[in-house]
């Protein structure tokens, strides 16, 4: 297909605050997925491979981690000298006062961007999210149906009233959105990946903030407002998704790739490529058990790991044994440690012989080697193949 003029925002400015100390000191666009990609990765590959290359990504919390691993957007050839990637630094003053209140404050604040580059069609998407989409076939279906907003959806087997949840009628027009409501009607729900008609947006952004009226997320006024006054469409998506909003999701996410049940993540037709460093192989040591598990480069495995996912440059010695668990670049898990559906932080010294972890929860191990938090595992959201062990 021609592809029209686009501009894709991604909002990676969100603090992640319920994944608790993960994201205590790095923003969670930047979290290990998989042993060898970051979350920023998904987008921005799903982005190159839908051909579409005229970039924001949006900042604000703790913007140094992903500023330095987005490398001018080199690892996924949108480093250009017209177009490609560029870095919307948090700001105060301008379009509006203080820092963004919430994603649909983000877009508003980039207006005078939007505008500049005069798109015909603006994709705003969330990088908090898993899963392979061509962004094309989305706008297929705006332009094709006419719409003002396109809302790519998907049926959750979850609780859905943490997203925003879609009522839509027999021709895939919507006629409701309930942002995160107490009481869901449906499993549909927004992936958080939009397509706005450019100047359908840029007239309801100035609308919702005439006479000092404020923006926070985009399910409290936003999309609310394009479902009363403009044609809002849905675009399904079946294959996988995921919100790695929570440690649960987080950790499920992980041991879903590793089973073959969640993201493909080595599709050689749709690759994810990735910025992260070049590394030695992963060596398994004599003496060592390895199990249905992913050893990423520069790893180092001296004891037992069963079922897990292991980080770029950690160690398991001697003696230590890793049970449905993930463990994140650089972390070591010392002689005598015994883990259980454990998530480890990066870099993490994890000594002392004794379990960590127990088979009901999700337990978080912080960059201190201690234990964080523990969440108890929630039987109606999506677990990893063969639970429980």
């Amino acid at each position: 297909m021609h592809i029209p003029r686009t501009y894709a925002l991604i909002l990676a400015g969100g603090e992640g605050s319920r994944l608790e100390g993960l994201t205590d000191a790095k923003p969670k666009p930047v979290l290990p997925v998989g042993g060898t990609f970051r979350l920023i990765d998904i987008s921005l590959s799903n982005l190159a491979q839908s051909h579409l290359s005229d970039i924001g990504i949006v900042e604000q919390y703790l913007p140094h981690s992903l500023n330095t691993y987005l490398s001018a957007g080199r690892p996924w050839d949108l480093d250009r000298n017209h177009g490609g990637l560029e870095v919307l630094a948090p700001f105060e003053g301008g379009p509006g006062e203080g820092f963004a209140k919430g994603n649909a404050d983000s877009i508003y604040r980039q207006r005078e961007v939007i505008r500049a580059f005069d798109p015909e069609y603006v994709l705003v998407l969330s990088a908090d999210h898993l899963y392979t989409m061509n962004f094309l076939d989305v706008l297929s279906t705006h332009i094709e149906k006419e719409a003002d907003l396109t809302i790519v959806t998907t049926l959750v087997d979850e609780d859905p009233s943490r997203y925003g949840v879609v009522q839509v009628d027999d021709a895939g027009t919507v006629t409701r959105f309930d942002y995160k409501p107490d009481d869901p009607e449906g499993r549909l729900v927004a992936t958080e990946v939009f397509v706005y008609t450019a100047s359908q947006l840029l007239a309801a952004l100035e609308e919702l903030t005439a006479d000092g009226g404020e923006l926070e997320d985009y399910g409290d006024q936003l999309i609310p407002w394009f479902v009363e006054h403009r044609k809002v469409v849905e675009h399904r998506h079946d294959d996988y998704w995921l919100d790695l909003g929570t440690l649960q999701s987080y950790w499920t996410a992980n041991l879903q790739i590793l089973d073959g049940n969640g993201v493909v993540l080595d599709d050689p037709r749709w690759r994810i490529y990735s910025a992260l460093p070049q590394l030695p192989p992963a060596r398994v040591m004599g003496g060592a058990e390895v199990h249905d598990s992913l050893l990423s480069s520069g790893s180092v495995v001296e004891g037992e790991v069963r079922h897990s996912v292991i980080g770029s440059a950690a160690i398991i010695e001697a003696g230590a044994t890793v049970v449905d668990s993930v463990v994140l670049d650089g972390a070591r898990i010392g002689p005598g440690v015994s883990l259980v559906n454990c998530i480890v932080d990066e870099g993490a010294q994890v000594t002392g012989g004794s379990q960590r972890g127990t088979g009901d929860t999700v337990t978080l191990i912080g960059d201190d080697g201690l234990i964080d938090t523990r969440q108890p595992l929630d039987p109606e959201a999506a677990l990893p193949r063969g639970f429980p062990r």
